[in-house]
């Protein structure tokens, strides 16, 4: 029998589940334990077709929007990502007993949004369009209070009311080396403008891109644990690109991966983005070991002990 080829795996850590993802997953799990299926979830709860089919197979229902729902005393959870202010509105209007299992640092930026509208500042929100987040974000205010900035040239284009009274926030979910590049156009272009008092951009986000950043330029190629639709998880595949990885791909599970791509590799690193669970990772490590005789180090960017409650209604101390 052939002796297989030696391969160096090298973990990135921090890597998966955030504190906010964890908090949502919950809030599904715990609203199932408590009230029986189904539980409604209006848009995936978080971008990962696993978790999101694991749900489902627990009796969790998920729907884009709450016209879908039918009359029910079922809950009615809001996904991690934030929703716009008319989603809560809707719910309230049809009695549905809803609860929100929005991101606190997605809530975080809605509050500074919300303050700097009610100091009469033109709002600059730097993310994606159509991206859920940037969506629920847009809608906190109305129509027309927010400007989406997608790029740097965005940033050079943009012709403020006033350029002394500017403000901006960020999607939880960039790059951080984009996000920085168009903030330092924004403050270039208008001094006074107003940012966030600490990153809008999520710990876990930059985390996790931090550790790319160390083991990209040490690897033959990088595999990302994540979905096409998870923003902070494309964020990773471009990073390890930008540092110069030959082969940076995405990969939902081990059974996506082209392994013509990794002929002749000696060294992959692997990491997931924040909505994504662990045992794939360990699926996809598996799937190499039956390859390769693997040597398993990791490289560590940041410590996480990050902790957020779940919604207050589904916690054991609420009456119930």
């Amino acid at each position: 029998m052939q002796a297989k080829p030696q391969l160096k795996i090298v973990l990135c850590s921090p890597r998966g589940f955030c504190a906010g993802v964890v908090r949502a997953i919950d809030t599904v799990e715990r609203a199932l334990k408590l009230y029986g299926a189904p539980v409604y979830v209006r848009h995936e709860i978080v971008h990962n077709r696993y978790v999101v089919d694991s749900l489902r197979a627990k009796g969790a229902i998920f729907v884009e929007e709450l016209a879908e729902i039918p009359d029910t005393e079922a809950p009615v959870v809001f996904s991690a990502h934030g929703v716009p202010k008319s989603v809560p509105a809707e719910a309230e209007t049809r009695n549905f007993f809803s609860l929100d299992a929005t991101c606190p640092l997605v809530t975080k930026v809605h509050r500074e949004a919300a303050i700097h509208f009610k100091r009469g500042h033109e709002i600059l929100l730097i993310g994606h369009s159509h991206h859920p987040e940037v969506v629920g974000t847009l809608g906190q205010l109305p129509a027309g209070a927010v400007t989406l900035i997608e790029t740097a040239e965005d940033a050079e284009q943009f012709t403020p009311k006033d350029a002394n009274n500017l403000a901006f926030v960020t999607q939880t979910t960039l790059s951080i080396d984009d996000t920085a590049e168009i903030v330092a156009v924004l403050k270039s272009r208008f001094p006074n403008i107003h940012g966030p008092h600490k990153e809008d951009i999520c710990y876990a986000t930059t985390n996790r891109q931090l550790a790319v950043k160390k083991v990209a330029p040490v690897v033959d190629a990088l595999i990302v644990v994540g979905a096409p639709n998870s923003s902070n998880s494309q964020r990773l595949r471009e990073v390890a690109e930008r540092e110069g990885c030959p082969i940076a791909v995405l990969a939902q599970r081990a059974s996506d991966l082209d392994w013509a791509k990794f002929e002749g590799v000696r060294s992959v690193g692997i990491t997931a983005g924040a909505s994504a669970p662990e045992v794939i990772v360990e699926e996809i490590m598996d799937a190499f070991a039956e390859r390769y005789e693997l040597n398993v180090e990791t490289v560590s960017a940041a410590e996480e002990n990050e902790f957020f409650p779940l919604p207050r209604s589904l916690r054991p101390d609420a009456a119930e």
